[in-house]
């Protein structure tokens, strides 16, 4: 098939950003800020991703394993901050493990961000605004155009039809490595072992909860959680068990996670269990997104006749895009471990800090899950050259997709360490293009100074 370039829609770039989820987001922002010309490319009509199409909160812990100190700082405090100074979130050192805001999760959940999406959604179209990025909303990438082995820019598709954009430096935001694989990059799609992925979730929000009744009723029954594959989660286990006796629950799941959110009587639901999806398929999206909304009338219909303070609740809105926890991994210069997690190991080439557990959400059913919290030390690192693609140049890719292996990615694909590793892509991108190096001859000193004049922890 022969693409039609419009002569009228070129762009031309330092550096361009594929997908404007919370990595893409932070890597835009910090190539602009650091003087390069950027082109934000995103299919969607908003900034955030999983954060705000996907409906997907809180933001993860943010500190370090003992719960003492803010790790990841940079851009994504710089979000927080704004969200709050704006009542759109309660900032993290407010927030406990063991509370409503963490569906009641002891281990691995303290200083969560509970927020609000849409006022996020503002938020990074401002921020974006104001840093000059050129944002192209509806715009979905199509094709790597390739000098050799140099990643030299994208054709791009809209309603105005294809167009090519040329870039020094492409950051490969998509989440699923769309770029990065057909381009070259050797990947991995889920667990090592048998090419398995994580489930899918569609979060939803509701409203008009009577919060105290539902609190007091898991306080009543607090002294029935217990750890299950590592993890204290088994909130509205009764209710669930309830249900499922009468023949009114059938998902894959044996507790309900609701997270209060900003406002007194509005929580988020992750609970909806879609097994099996693909999310390099269109098939198997479509799939998901049509499963997930059965799932959340099911779980709704749960909550009016079962929990207590949930009779009157209402579906506020589910999410436009399924969260997916896992697709592709590129092979990168280096692969994160397992072994590095739960040894608190911190390279050299460390571009950010992080405490976040291995979660693991079982890839056969409940009793497959997998959850280690950070023992051994306050944090670990994850290695620039993770963003790093072999057999591919002018690329960098940042996010869930990094190099890593499945166990490990299951620890960074949460928001916080995204949005660092995408501040990291952005920054190392504008000096690959303003020096016309590779990415991956970066200066690394270079890079953590800057990342450390721009708030990082390191």
């Amino acid at each position: 098939m022969e693409l039609h370039v419009s002569p009228a829609l070129h762009y031309d770039a330092d550096v361009l950003v594929l997908g404007a989820g919370p990595a893409g987001f932070c890597a835009a922002v910090a190539a602009a800020r650091e003087g390069a010309r950027v082109l934000l490319v995103e299919q969607g009509g908003c900034a955030g991703g999983m954060a705000t199409a996907g409906l997907v909160g809180p933001f993860m812990t943010c500190y370090d394993a003992a719960g003492e100190e803010m790790i990841l700082r940079g851009l994504f405090a710089e979000v927080v901050d704004a969200l709050v100074a704006r009542g759109g979130a309660i900032h993290p050192a407010q927030v406990r493990q063991g509370t409503p805001y963490t569906s009641w999760i002891e281990l691995g959940h303290d200083h969560v961000t509970p927020f609000d999406p849409e006022i996020l959604k503002k938020l990074l179209d401002d921020m974006l605004t104001a840093a000059g990025v050129h944002i192209l909303y509806h715009t979905a990438f199509a094709e790597p155009i390739l000098a050799g082995t140099r990643f030299a820019g994208a054709v791009l598709h809209s309603k105005s039809g294809f167009s090519a954009a040329r870039a020094e430096v492409t950051v490969d935001c998509t989440g699923d490595a769309d770029a990065a694989f057909r381009a070259g990059v050797p990947c991995e799609k889920g667990n090592q072992a048998a090419g398995i992925t994580q489930p899918a979730t569609l979060f939803f929000r509701i409203s008009h909860v009577d919060s105290p009744a539902l609190e007091r009723d898991v306080a009543e029954h607090r002294h029935t959680f217990h750890r299950e594959n590592g993890v204290n989660y088994r909130s509205l286990h009764w209710r669930v068990t309830q249900a499922r006796e009468a023949g009114d629950w059938d998902l894959r799941r044996t507790s309900i996670g609701l997270y209060k959110g900003v406002r007194e009587d509005e929580w988020s639901v992750n609970t909806s269990r879609i097994m099996d999806i693909d999310a390099t398929d269109a098939e198997s999206l479509t799939r998901g997104e049509v499963e997930g909304r059965r799932q959340a009338e099911q779980i709704m219909a749960f909550l009016h006749k079962y929990v207590p303070g949930c009779a009157d609740a209402r579906l506020m809105s589910t999410g436009s895009t399924l969260g997916i926890r896992e697709s592709r991994h590129i092979r990168g210069e280096y692969r994160l471990t397992l072994e590095d997690i739960l040894q608190g190991r911190v390279s050299q080439d460390a571009i950010l800090l992080c405490s976040n557990s291995v979660d693991v959400h079982g890839r056969f059913g409940p009793e497959s899950n997998q959850y280690i919290a950070v023992e051994h030390g306050r944090y670990y690192g994850v290695p620039y050259r993770c963003l790093v693609p072999q057999d591919v140049d002018g690329l960098l890719v940042a996010g869930r997709s990094l190099s890593a292996q499945s166990e490990a990615a299951g620890a960074v694909r949460v928001m916080p360490p995204c949005m660092a590793m995408g501040q990291a892509a952005g920054t190392a991108a504008a000096m690959a293009a303003r020096d016309r190096i590779s990415p991956r001859d970066v200066n690394i000193p270079g890079l953590q100074e800057r990342l450390r004049r721009t708030g990082a922890y390191l």
